[in-house]
């Protein structure tokens, strides 16, 4: 089986986050390793070369496929910021018709800009798919 090539690592997050050339996205960036930091209560780390992830857990499919991934994270992408979340859970379609101007797929939330969006709800769809995680990846 191929070894996974997303997988946290010693990688500085700092240095990616200096990285980004557009100063207002490095911003957005800095913001949002404070917030994912106080809603998880989780150090930031670099996972592959690309996403800031927090957190942890290990996952085992039916095929027999396993690895680790971050619990939430985010990359800073050459339109958007995609933001990791759990997707399809209870009253997260209200939450979503509150944040503002985003996009959705799959397992990704993507926003422009931060100041496109209502932070204390980003706060509340981050917690509640933490906290989902971690009761079906205990």
């Amino acid at each position: 089986m191929a070894e996974l090539k997303t997988k946290q690592n010693d990688l500085s997050v700092d240095a990616y986050v200096e990285a980004i050339s557009d100063e207002t996205r490095r911003q957005d960036c800095r913001e949002l390793i404070k917030l994912m930091s106080s809603v998880t209560k989780c150090e930031p780390k670099m996972w592959g070369t690309g996403i800031v992830g927090f957190g942890s857990y290990h996952y085992k499919y039916a095929s027999g496929h396993e690895g680790d991934s971050c619990l939430t994270g985010f990359a800073s992408r050459k339109g958007d910021i995609s933001i990791y979340l759990m997707c399809g859970l209870a009253g997260q379609e209200a939450l979503l018709a509150k944040l503002r101007k985003h996009k959705m797929a799959k397992a990704c939330l993507y926003v422009r800009r931060l100041s496109d969006i209502d932070l204390s709800v980003l706060a509340q769809l981050i917690a509640q798919s933490v906290a989902e995680m971690k009761r079906r990846y205990p």
